[in-house]
């Protein structure tokens, strides 16, 4: 008898939950709907689908989807993605408004989980919201990375790197004999050799590696940083379920991959703190550090690191 109540209490259990989150998103839906009807300027839009807006619409390649809909809908329409909802734009002349008479206004960016653990709590200035923070973060790049200054002083690294793409491209090719090169993986690996050098003056990719386990782990946390980055959370797009990892562990990875990166990056902060002499990008925030340290953190730093190789 006992064991009868037990399977049948399960079995309530199991049934009430679905019934629970049907209900919780229905009633969300439906106060939504009637909110949305207050705003009458939305652009056009697609027929939506209750709950899930136009998430279905959404098919590969997505620039082609975008396309087709502007096509049907007119250079500016709005999607309702679940609780978010989006204004595409493909007209040139609406494109160059927005970035100057409302380029404040369509500043800031959304909030998602990824954002959350692999950009130190979205303080990075690729997904800070826009204001007083997000200035200095600008003001920072500018001066300390993209200054004429600066790049001028570090051309000997480009030149050196661009000598060293040279040479392999050359090895290919020894003998006086024709050989097919596969350019787009040697631009890639000068590119971020370039970056890296004026960062913290080391190389991660190519057949010039001094630290190869080093580079190993680094390749490794930026391979799985970009692959996470691209996925989508269904927690974003329903926050209802944002404490439901449907996608498996997906937070738990997260948090992994977080906890590596840090330790890596932490790493090569530490290191230019023990040796000042290097002219890196990273040393120069160190010095910013001991004017201002309540300001520039070691995650600031990390941060600044992590932004310059995505």
């Amino acid at each position: 008898m006992e064991e009868d109540y037990s399977t049948l209490q399960r079995l309530c259990y199991s049934l009430l939950l679905p019934c629970f989150v049907f209900l919780a998103l229905s009633t969300k839906f439906l106060l939504q709907k009637r909110n949305q009807g207050k705003i009458s300027n939305l652009p056009p839009s697609p027929f939506a689908l209750p709950i899930i807006g136009h998430l279905h619409l959404l098919k590969q390649p997505i620039q082609r989807t975008l396309d087709y809909l502007s096509e049907k809908h007119g250079p500016i329409f709005s999607l309702k993605l679940r609780s978010r909802l989006a204004v595409v734009i493909s007209s040139p002349s609406a494109v160059e408004e927005c970035f100057t008479k409302n380029d404040i206004v369509l500043a800031n960016r959304p909030h998602f989980l990824v954002s959350k653990y692999l950009n130190y709590s979205n303080t990075t200035m690729g997904s800070v919201e826009y204001g007083d923070h997000w200035r200095k973060l600008r003001r920072i790049s500018a001066l300390e990375i993209f200054s004429p200054a600066r790049l001028t002083s570090l051309f000997s690294i480009r030149r050196e790197e661009v000598m060293v793409l040279l040479r392999r491209l050359h090895s290919v090719s020894k003998h006086g004999n024709y050989a097919k090169v596969e350019l787009r993986s040697m631009l890639l690996d000068l590119t971020s050799n370039i970056i890296m050098r004026m960062v913290a003056g080391k190389t991660y990719y190519g057949v010039d590696v001094k630290e190869i386990e080093e580079a190993r782990i680094f390749r490794e946390i930026l391979e799985e940083f970009f692959a996470y980055i691209s996925m989508i959370n269904v927690g974003d797009l329903i926050p209802m379920l944002q404490w439901v990892d449907i996608t498996g562990f997906f937070m738990k990875k997260l948090d992994r991959l977080s906890k590596k990166m840090d330790v890596f990056l932490q790493g090569l902060v530490d290191e230019h703190r023990d040796d000042r002499d290097r002219n890196t990008m990273i040393n120069r925030f160190l010095a910013l550090q001991e004017e201002q340290p309540e300001y520039y953190t070691d995650d600031i730093i990390k941060g600044h690191v992590l932004v310059s190789q995505t």
